[in-house]
């Protein structure tokens, strides 16, 4: 972005140039020129030539053109600096340990039960996002995170749908962090075989579907023949069971119980389904506070490492003997470890926190492959499980090589 160079600032009459003439240059066919009131000459066409020169102070057709140009480069390098550029930015996020605090409040907090001192670290570990519907960036900001081999960027309608609000990003975050909250307590009660109850309500009904028309939202399904229902595991089970034949389904409506009879559809080789759109609700025998003083972090990724920092919390004995573990996958109420975004820059966080060991879901393999920092034990898993499986032989002083690996 340059200033224009103006080809009619030179002073005229100076020169010599050919259609020029100075004062008194009484050079034969040269036209003189005429002083002016303030001084200055006019220059008239030289016919000779078949072209004039503009009196001093006047811009040529070319030079205006010129100067339009750089004016119009300038504002366009100005809108490039100061407009938000279509891109956002991941960079490695900070870490908190799951065992520890946050602020003045512990991470975990559990009343109603007995729990136990930890050490160690069993850190989660999250993603920076700049730019997007939440914050804006520079077309500057955007071009160093291409330049930064620790950052990721893509294009925003890649991460959000066209329209999508800073509110609705925090409001999705917010209720992905609440959802694998609660999964993670029910995880880590089922891992530690503590009894609790859930409850199954019909968030909506397929179009089309078995149920349409015969389940609504807000109903709670209580049984399907005779077999309670008492998670989604019991459901699953209960519908591969009578298979394609029509079967009784028990709801709870408005408070009162009514009876459907639904004929479950086949979805995959010996698999049923009702075609409802399902939210829990846990019953807990005791009380579990997770994420205090992470006002900040959102998303439904730290589901797994809850569930460790949980199962540590509710065990006398030492889960990680004080070694210092991070992870991320989300989990669900089986204990079943998903995948997540940004596995690049979370293991990036971890290291630069000084983890030893990182639990990666199975399912981010591909990409954990070949960017594993130096130092880092990296173990694959798929279930809660085989995470505190890894954990409990790592703490006693395996290597992460001995378990399973991410190959590709």
């Amino acid at each position: 972005m340059r200033p224009s160079h103006d080809d009619s600032s030179a002073p005229y009459g100076k020169s010599g140039a050919a259609g020029n003439a100075g004062p008194g240059d009484g050079r034969p066919g040269m036209p003189v020129p005429a002083p002016q009131p303030d001084g200055s000459y006019s220059v008239y066409p030289y016919q000779g030539l078949g072209q004039g020169q503009p009196a001093p102070g006047r811009r040529t057709p070319r030079a205006r053109a010129m100067l339009v140009s750089g004016a119009l480069a300038l504002l366009l390098g100005a809108a490039a600096v100061l407009l938000p550029a279509q891109y956002v930015v991941e960079s490695p996020g900070p870490t908190f340990n799951t065992l520890g605090s946050a602020g003045d409040k512990d991470i975990i907090e559990i009343e109603g039960r007995t729990s136990y001192p930890a050490d160690g670290e069993l850190d989660l570990t999250t993603v920076y996002v700049s730019g997007g519907p939440s914050t804006n960036i520079s077309i500057f900001q955007a071009v160093g995170g291409w330049l930064n081999p620790d950052d990721v960027v893509y294009p925003t309608e890649f991460l959000y749908a066209p329209g999508t609000t800073s509110d609705e990003v925090d409001e999705q975050n917010a209720a992905a962090m609440t959802s694998s909250q609660e999964a993670a307590v029910a995880a880590a009660l089922t891992e530690l075989e503590i009894p609790y109850t859930q409850e199954l309500t019909v968030a909506a009904v397929v179009e089309g579907a078995a149920a349409e028309g015969l389940l609504q939202p807000g109903d709670t399904v209580l049984a399907v023949g005779d077999t309670r229902i008492d998670g989604i595991d019991t459901l699953r089970n209960a519908l591969n069971d009578v298979g394609g034949s029509p079967t009784e389904v028990t709801v709870r409506r408005d408070g009162a119980e009514e009876v459907e009879t639904v004929t479950p559809a086949p979805k995959d080789a010996g698999t049923y389904q009702l075609g409802i759109e399902l939210a829990t609700t846990f019953d807990f025998p005791f009380d579990v506070e997770i994420g205090q003083g992470m006002e900040r972090v959102g998303g439904p990724s730290a589901g797994m490492m809850f569930a460790l920092g949980i199962i540590d919390r509710l065990t006398p004995e030492q889960l990680t003997e004080g070694k210092h573990f991070a992870g991320t996958g989300t989990i669900d109420a089986a204990g079943n470890v998903g995948p997540i975004g940004g596995i690049r820059q979370k293991l990036i966080g971890a290291s630069d926190a000084g983890a030893e060991f990182f639990l990666a879901p199975a399912a981010n393999c591909a990409e954990v492959v070949g960017h594993v920092p130096e130092g880092l034990g990296v173990v694959r898993v798929s279930t809660l499980e085989e995470a505190l499986d890894a954990v409990q032989k790592l703490a006693a002083g395996g290597s992460a090589a001995d378990l399973p690996q991410c190959t590709s």
